[in-house]
């Protein structure tokens, strides 16, 4: 028996280990600044380096809060007339799920082909009878990284991207999950404040084969024909770049997309970021920017969130930034779920991935990167209204925290590979 339970423990440790490491090195050196985001080396960098290609002829339209975001998601989903693809972390058994749940089930029972894939954790708190109603009306559903003794080793590993994608030709991206936190327009604690993005153009092709690299991985299905992947015309003339990362290949492609941006930055950086716990790479990255003249500001949450912990271990980094001048102001009205980066209002990277170890080295992320002036301004109104809704910091605030804070900021620190 004692044999048996040394083995049961060892095994348990093992995998645990095996969840807490990654494969691959870190990045360690900081980057050269080479180019700014104006200058066309950066996006054939960027796109040869790390890919795909940033494409022209694309549209992309900010959807503000629940109240804008949800109607039209849903309306896509309910024109859709071939094909509906859809990846989510977040969704949980509240009225806006049984809303996507009938919607999805209807346009199945039509003949639509619907194809679910949600993240097994994010979505646990989800009914089975949502699950089995959608089923029944033939939406094809799989839970990303359901656990298995298989692939224990990878249970950490979770899919954060946001992806809805209707006939192939109409794309949804951003921060927002289906669950009632969602609603609204951020107008209390109980109204969240995001953003997601309308997409129409090439990049959509993009953001479709992203659905397909974690549908291949959960269900083993390659979906390949001109109803997933029809031909896509242009729409607009912005040009985009849909970029993905998982620990499975290339854990850490999106942080050394971040900061080949931050280098590139010669002007100005503002950084929303629902969970915001940089390394000290991603410091350093951003303090050499400050010193070669860029004015950064960062919002995070303030209050208002979902993770304390999460919140605790950010304040505990930021000594080094607001040193530096670098502005960090914590959004009051209710939680923060944005997570947007704007570089020298040109270069705007929109989707789930937020400023942290979890998002730059062990989920599955995917974030649109649009290289456009007017779609960038625009972004940065957007920014200046929610910088308008938050307190400030300052490096002496900061430092008369109180003692438990300080307190609470290291014990949060022993978890931040995680966090």
């Amino acid at each position: 028996m004692l044999i048996i339970l040394t083995i049961v423990i060892t095994a348990a440790v093992i995998i645990i280990l095996l969840n807490f490491m990654t494969a691959e090195k870190k990045i360690q050196r900081k980057l050269e600044s080479l180019y700014d985001v104006a200058d066309a080396q950066f996006s054939r960098s960027i796109s040869a380096l790390l890919g795909p290609p940033f494409v022209s002829g694309n549209d992309v339209q900010v959807l503000t809060n629940g109240n804008e975001i949800f109607p039209a998601m849903l309306s896509a989903i309910k024109s859709a007339e071939e094909t509906i693809t859809f990846e989510t972390f977040i969704y949980w058994a509240d009225s806006i799920g049984d809303e996507f749940a009938n919607a999805l089930g209807e346009r199945a029972q039509t003949g639509v082909k619907v194809h679910v894939l949600l993240d097994w954790l994010g979505s646990a708190k989800m009914e089975e009878k949502q699950l089995n109603k959608m089923k029944l009306a033939g939406v094809h559903i799989q839970r990303y990284h359901k656990p298995h003794w298989t692939h224990l080793a990878r249970f950490n590993n979770r899919t954060h991207r946001k992806l809805l994608i209707i006939d192939g030709k109409l794309g949804f991206t951003g921060g927002v999950g289906v669950a009632d936190q969602w609603r609204g327009d951020a107008r209390n604690a109980k109204e969240w404040r995001d953003s997601h993005f309308k997409v129409t153009g090439p990049v959509v092709g993009q953001m479709q084969a992203v659905f397909m690299d974690n549908w291949i991985k959960a269900q083993g299905e390659v979906l390949h024909n001109e109803l997933y992947f029809p031909a896509l015309k242009s729409t607009a003339k912005v040009k985009a770049q849909m970029f993905s990362s998982s620990a499975s290949g290339g854990s850490d492609s999106m942080q050394l997309m971040y900061m080949m941006a931050i280098t590139a930055a010669s002007k100005t950086i503002e950084i929303s970021s629902a969970y915001f716990v940089p390394d000290q790479l991603s410091i350093q990255t951003l303090i050499n920017a400050v010193e070669r003249g860029v004015k950064i500001r960062i919002i995070t949450p303030g209050k208002h969130i979902d993770t304390e912990l999460v919140r605790m271990a950010s304040r505990a980094f930021w000594g080094e930034l607001l040193k530096s001048k670098i502005e960090i102001a914590e959004y009051q009205p209710t939680m923060y779920h944005c997570k947007i980066f704007i570089v020298d209002s040109l270069l705007v990277s929109v989707g789930s991935t937020n400023f942290d170890n979890r998002s730059f080295r062990l989920n599955d992320e995917a974030n649109l990167n649009i290289l456009d002036k007017t779609f960038a301004v625009e972004q940065q109104k957007i920014f200046e209204e929610d910088w308008s809704n938050s307190r400030k910091i300052t490096y002496k605030k900061w430092l008369n925290r109180p003692f438990k804070e300080k307190v609470l900021g290291k014990i949060a620190l022993l978890f931040k590979s995680q966090l």
